[in-house]
C-alpha cells in the first residue's frame, strides 16, 4: 500500500509540474552559444520553400484564424522536408539581426508545421511529445545546426526572447492551435520582419481569442498570463502594451477597465480538415 500511495504521489507531482508549465511559461534564459551575429552580414537566406508550402496548405479562414491542411501536407511533404535540411545547414551566428530573427522565426513555424504532418492525424499538439508524461513536443530535439540539437523550447526561450527582448515574437511563432496568433501566410525576412511582427500582434489583439473585451468583462488568451513579463512589469504595463494594437473603442474601454480579467487558451489543432 505504501508503495502504491508513493508512486501516485510521484505521477501526481510530475502532472502538477505540466500544468504548473500552462500557468507560466517558460522563462526567457540565452543560450550564449546562440547570441552571436553579424550585423555587417548581407547573406540572405533563402525562404522560398517554406513560403510555397504556406502557399500550398494554409488558408486564410473567414474566422480570422488561419488553418493549415495538415493531411495534404503529410501526403507531399517534400518541399518543407527540403526547406528544414536546408535551414539546418546554415549557421545562423553569422547573418545579421533582422536575417537572424526571421530565420529562427519561420524555423520554429516550419519545425511545428512539420512535427504535425508527420504525426496527423491528431487533436491536439499536446497530444505529442516523447517523454512520459509530455504534455507536448516543445522539448523534444527536432533539429541539429552546427552540430547542437534544438528543441522548439530552445528556439524559443533560449534564444528568440533573450536574443531579441520583442514581446512581438509571441504574435509570430505558431504552436498549431485555434487559440494561439495566427501562422503568417508570409515568409518573415529581413525586409518584412517588423511590418509582420506588427500584422500579428493586431489581427490576434483584434480577434476574439486575443481580447474579448466589454465594460465589465475582459477575457485574454492565456499567452498573456504565461508570459506577462514580457509585456510589461506590471498588470497595468501589460494591458497599456495590448492596447496600442486595438481599436480606438476599445482602447478606451480598456482605459477604465477595473475588473477581474480571465484566461482562455484552445488547444484544439488548426486543422483545415
Amino acid at each position: 500500500m505504501n508503495l502504491i500511495f508513493r508512486t501516485t504521489s510521484i505521477v501526481v507531482a510530475i502532472l502538477c509540474m505540466g500544468l504548473d508549465w500552462f500557468s507560466s511559461g517558460p522563462a526567457s534564459k540565452l543560450d550564449q552559444y546562440w547570441a552571436a551575429m553579424d550585423n555587417s552580414s548581407e547573406q540572405i537566406i533563402d525562404h522560398q520553400l517554406w513560403q510555397q508550402t504556406l502557399d500550398d496548405y494554409l488558408v486564410e479562414d473567414s474566422s480570422g484564424v488561419n488553418l493549415v491542411d495538415y493531411e495534404g501536407l503529410k501526403d507531399s511533404p517534400e518541399e518543407l522536408d527540403q526547406y528544414i535540411q536546408y535551414m539546418s545547414s546554415i549557421d545562423p551566428r553569422k547573418l545579421n539581426r533582422n536575417e537572424q530573427m526571421s530565420f529562427w522565426i519561420n524555423l520554429y513555424n516550419a519545425l511545428t508545421v512539420q512535427l504535425i504532418a508527420n504525426n496527423y492525424p491528431v487533436e491536439s499538439i499536446r497530444e505529442l511529445g516523447d517523454g512520459l508524461f509530455s504534455s507536448g513536443p516543445w522539448d523534444d530535439e527536432l533539429i541539429r545546426i552546427n552540430d547542437r540539437d534544438l528543441t522548439l523550447n530552445d528556439i524559443e526561450h533560449r534564444i528568440l526572447r533573450p536574443i531579441f527582448d520583442d514581446y512581438r515574437i509571441h504574435f509570430a511563432v505558431n504552436c498549431a492551435s485555434i487559440g494561439c496568433p495566427n501562422l503568417a501566410a508570409e515568409a518573415f525576412n529581413a525586409d518584412n520582419l517588423n511590418a509582420l511582427l506588427d500584422q500579428g500582434a493586431r489581427s490576434f489583439l483584434r480577434h476574439e481569442r486575443g481580447v474579448s473585451l466589454e465594460a465589465d468583462e475582459l477575457r485574454l488568451s492565456s499567452l498573456f498570463k504565461w508570459y506577462r513579463d514580457d509585456f510589461g512589469d506590471s498588470e497595468a504595463d501589460m494591458l497599456k502594451t495590448l492596447g496600442k494594437y486595438l481599436k480606438p473603442e476599445q482602447q478606451s474601454v480598456l482605459r477604465s477597465f477595473k475588473g477581474d480579467i480571465e484566461y482562455e487558451y484552445d488547444w484544439l489543432l488548426n486543422d483545415l480538415g
